[in-house]
């Protein structure tokens, strides 16, 4: 990452979904304190996705302008391309561009797979990950246009990792994952980068399961990164970042050298379970870039290049 953020978000228009509170409502904070334009999104609703306020993204907006910045309230619902393009909308008219966008919607429909509904699934996925992409989508053309965008996006540890009775949650979370490098690749000829973070904040949504912990876990150590994410001086791009507690790590997905047959052989079920332990050493792993990495591994591996 580059060095010297510091005022180049100066007159900058950040759109912030779910930011009527906890760490959507930080992260307008330190983008407004930073001189950007925000764009305070938020339906108001409960940590279950039902019910709606008009007055969350409003309070946040009141508070930034308190202090002098710049931003403006919008409630469309991040589950619908149409919510999703009028939310980029309001940017545009407010402010007349888009630069960057933090997706930070998000609820909760904790069940095991067995009791988890058909509705459990849907509105989790609706919100996370379709919001996620509708507005991404919506922006990414406007950001195409500038020669500059900047995408931060939010998975969870349970996204990354697994957690009990979390796996509509989990598969929204990690779809956001290969989502987003996806966005890189397609958006890097264009200056557009986009980014992940994996926070571990006291919030609405997880106040109930940190314990002792919760008393060093501040939305606001979470917002640092996503700011410097966002600067258009940072080029990282394709990343996933575990943040919380005021440390920031680097997430990624290795790959083993594994077990190659013969080639042209086809090995039989047994041979695959003798070499299980080759198949999983974690030794000589490498870090793909994109998927085209993980095909080159294999024709080396068969010796053809």
């Amino acid at each position: 990452m580059s060095e010297g953020l510091a005022g180049g978000l100066e007159g900058r228009v950040v759109i912030v979904t779910g930011a009527g509170g906890g760490l959507g409502r930080t992260h307008a904070l330190l983008l407004a304190e930073r001189g950007a334009q925000v764009v305070v999104n938020d339906l108001g609703g409960g940590t279950d996705g039902t019910g709606d306020s008009t007055g969350a993204a409003q309070v946040v907006v009141d508070e930034i302008e308190a202090k002098g910045g710049v931003a403006v309230a919008n409630r469309d619902s991040v589950s619908t391309p149409e919510g999703a393009q009028a939310i980029v909308q309001t940017a545009l008219d407010t402010f007349g561009r888009v630069d960057g966008v933090v997706n930070n919607a998000g609820i909760l429909r904790d069940r095991t797979l067995v009791k988890m509904t058909p509705q459990d699934l849907e509105l989790v996925l609706d919100v996370h990950l379709k919001g996620t992409i509708y507005v991404s989508q919506a922006a990414f053309p406007h950001m195409k246009a500038q020669g500059l965008g900047r995408f931060v996006h939010t998975t969870s540890a349970a996204g990354i990792f697994g957690n009990f009775g979390q796996s509509n949650y989990s598969a929204a979370k990690l779809g956001i994952c290969g989502f987003s490098r996806t966005l890189a690749e397609e958006g890097a000829k264009a200056n557009i980068t986009s980014n992940v973070i994996a926070p571990l904040a006291l919030t609405r949504l997880t106040e109930e399961l940190m314990g002792d912990l919760g008393q060093y876990l501040q939305p606001e150590l979470v917002s640092p990164l996503v700011v410097a994410l966002l600067d258009p001086a940072s080029t990282v791009s394709r990343e996933v970042f575990s943040v919380g507690a005021g440390r920031y790590a680097r997430v990624f997905t290795g790959l083993t050298p594994g077990w190659t047959a013969e080639r042209g052989a086809v090995p039989s079920p047994e041979d695959v379970a003798e070499h299980l332990g080759q198949i999983m050493d974690t030794e000589g792993f490498i870090i793909p870039e994109r998927a085209t990495d993980e095909i080159a591994l294999v024709a080396s591996a068969l010796g053809l290049g």
